[in-house]
C-alpha cells in the first residue's frame, strides 16, 4: 500500500483495531431472524456524531446526543430494530438507560459510556427485558471477525434487503490505519438526515474536536445528499467511534494526515449513503443527480438534492421517460439561484449518455436510446450550469408501485 492510498478492505465495523461485534434474536418485534446487534471497544473511544433535525426525536437519540455532547468517551454501541422507541415518553429514555446498565453490568463500564439506537415502528415501548437479555447474550458472543461485523449489519434491518457495510485502510506515518461502518436505512430517508442508523468504527488516534469536525463536512456531502421519499425521520443517528490503536502519531491540526481521514471517511459514507438509496423502499434503480459548475457549493447541493426528491422526476425514472421538463422544474423550485438559459442537461448510464437540453433549448433525441440508458439499474441525471466551479451529487431512487405497498402494511 503506498503512503497515500485509501485501499478497500474486508467487512465492516470489526475491521478495525480493537472493535467486536455481536448480534442476537430478541424478539423485539420480528420472528425468525436477528434483531439486536451490539459494538464493542475495550478501550474507550472519542466519539462524535450528527442526529435528525426533527423536532420529534426518538429518546434513544436524546440520549445519544447527550452522550456526544458531554464529550465522554465511549465503549460501543447497542441497536434494535423493529421498534424505533419514538413518542414514548419518559418511559422510552428510561429503556435507553437500563440497556446501558445491562451493558456496564456485563462488561465492567460505566452506563454514561454506552450508546444506544432503535429503528422501527414508531409509538410503541420497547420490551426492557427482551433488551437486557439481548445484551447478555450478546455480550458472550462478541467477537473480533469480520463475519460478526456482517450479521451485526444484517440484524439492523428494517425493510431494507441487503445489508450495507465497507471498510478502508490507510497509512498514517508508518501505521496502518482501519476504518469502517455499517448503516440501515430504506423509508423515511431525506436530508437532515434520513432514517438511518450509521455507525463507523476506527482505530485512529485523532482528536475529538477535529473527529467532529470530519464528520460534519462529510455529512454534508453523503448522507445529506440522499432521499427516498422525503420523510426526515425521528431516529437517524451517525456515529463514530475511535480507539486508537493504530498507534498513529495523533492527528492535532487539520495537515495532510487529517484531510487523508476525511478522505477516508468520505468513501466509506458515499458507498453506504449510495447503498441506502439503491435500496429504497420497492425500489428497482439508484437515481442520481450530477450537478456541475453551478455557482455555489450550496447551489450545487439544493439543485440535487430537489432533483432526485422530487415525485415526478422519481415515477420518470421508474417509467423510463426522458422527460426532461420534471428535472428542470424541481431545479426551478430548488430555491438555487440560476439562469435556465444556462443549463445543459444529460441522461447517463452506463448503455450510454444522451443530451436532451441546452441551453435554454431542447433537442430532438433518439426516444429509443433514452430508454436504453433509463433501463440501467443506476442512472445519473447530468446537470451542467455552466455558472461556476463548485459540483455535488446527490442520490435517490425511482418511485414504484410497491414503495406504497410497503408502507401502507409497515405495520403488519
Amino acid at each position: 500500500m503506498s503512503d497515500r492510498e485509501i485501499r478497500k478492505t474486508l467487512g465492516g465495523v470489526t475491521a478495525a483495531k480493537g472493535f467486536t461485534a455481536a448480534s442476537t434474536a430478541a424478539g423485539i418485534k420480528y420472528q425468525g431472524r436477528e434483531d439486536m446487534a451490539f459494538i464493542f471497544s475495550e478501550e474507550p473511544c472519542e466519539c462524535a456524531g450528527t442526529f435528525t433535525r426533527n423536532k420529534v426525536k426518538a429518546a434513544c437519540v436524546k440520549w445519544d446526543m447527550d452522550l456526544v455532547a458531554s464529550g465522554k468517551k465511549l465503549h460501543g454501541v447497542v441497536i434494535n430494530s423493529g421498534i424505533a422507541n419514538a413518542c414514548t415518553g419518559e418511559k422510552g429514555y428510561d429503556a435507553c438507560r437500563k440497556t446501558a446498565e445491562a451493558v456496564a453490568r456485563v462488561k465492567g463500564v460505566g452506563a454514561d459510556s454506552v450508546a444506544v439506537a432503535s429503528t422501527g415502528v414508531i409509538g410503541m415501548h420497547l420490551p426492557v427485558e427482551k433488551l437486557e437479555k439481548g445484551v447478555e447474550d450478546m455480550a458472550a458472543l462478541l467477537s473480533h471477525d469480520i463475519e460478526a461485523g456482517t450479521k451485526a449489519s444484517k440484524a439492523i434491518m428494517t425493510t431494507d434487503t441487503v445489508n450495507k457495510e465497507m471498510a478502508v485502510s490507510f497509512m498514517i506515518d508508518g501505521k496502518e490505519v482501519t476504518l469502517g461502518g455499517m448503516s440501515k436505512g430504506s423509508g423515511m430517508i431525506h436530508p437532515d438526515m434520513c432514517t438511518m442508523l450509521s455507525f463507523i468504527t476506527t482505530d485512529i488516534d485523532i482528536e475529538r474536536g477535529l473527529l467532529q469536525k470530519a464528520v460534519s463536512e462529510v455529512i454534508d456531502d453523503t448522507f445529506n445528499m440522499i432521499t427516498v421519499d422525503g420523510d426526515t425521520s425521528t431516529n437517524d443517528t451517525f456515529m463514530i467511534l475511535a480507539n486508537s490503536l493504530a498507534g498513529n502519531k495523533k492527528i492535532e491540526s487539520e495537515d495532510e494526515d487529517y484531510e487523508l481521514f476525511k478522505k477516508a471517511l468520505f468513501t466509506v459514507c458515499r458507498y453506504l449513503a449510495r447503498t441506502m438509496a439503491s435500496d429504497g423502499e420497492g425500489a428497482t434503480k439508484l437515481f442520481e443527480a450530477r450537478v456541475l459548475n453551478a455557482s455555489s457549493k450550496e447551489d450545487a447541493r439544493k439543485l440535487g438534492r430537489a432533483v432526485v426528491g422530487s415525485n415526478l422526476s422519481k415515477a420518470a425514472i421508474f417509467g423510463c421517460d426522458a422527460n426532461f421538463g420534471r428535472f428542470l422544474c424541481a431545479m426551478g423550485y430548488s430555491g438555487a439561484d440560476f439562469k435556465e438559459e444556462d443549463v445543459e442537461l444529460f441522461f447517463e448510464s452506463r448503455e450510454g449518455r444522451l443530451k436532451v437540453f441546452d441551453h435554454g433549448v431542447p433537442l430532438d433525441f433518439d426516444e429509443d436510446e433514452a430508454v436504453k440508458i433509463m433501463k440501467a439499474p443506476e442512472v445519473s441525471v447530468v446537470i451542467d450550469m455552466n455558472e461556476g466551479e463548485y459540483s455535488a451529487d446527490a442520490w435517490g431512487c425511482d418511485l414504484t408501485y410497491d414503495y406504497v405497498k410497503i408502507n401502507a402494511d409497515y405495520r403488519s
